[in-house]
């Protein structure tokens, strides 16, 4: 009797738990992979808040160069330095 317990234990645990365990760690890490809507929501604000702090400085170094114009060679220029045209479209979403 323990002559068969002990094989029948192994391909039972190699055949059917092993395969078990690997799929619901691979389930586990793809469910962790994508974004949830908190996640999106505070990627969003910050969006908003760097837009929100690229326009501040900007205005402050517009203030700047209408008070001494050669403080700085190079103005706040959004698209010379490679940021889009405010008036585009909301951000998009991430897909699930």
């Amino acid at each position: 009797m323990e002559d068969v317990l002990i094989p029948a234990i192994a391909i039972t645990t190699l055949f059917l738990g092993l395969p078990w365990l690997i799929f619901h760690y691979i389930t586990r890490w793809k469910s962790a992979a994508t974004l949830t809507s908190e996640d999106e929501n505070l990627l969003d604000e910050l969006h908003e808040l760097a837009r929100r702090l690229d326009d501040r400085l900007c205005t402050v170094e517009r203030i700047m160069t209408a008070e001494n114009p050669n403080w700085r060679q190079i103005a706040c220029d959004p698209a010379s330095i490679g940021i889009e045209d405010r008036d585009r479209e909301p951000v998009r979403r991430i897909s699930k």
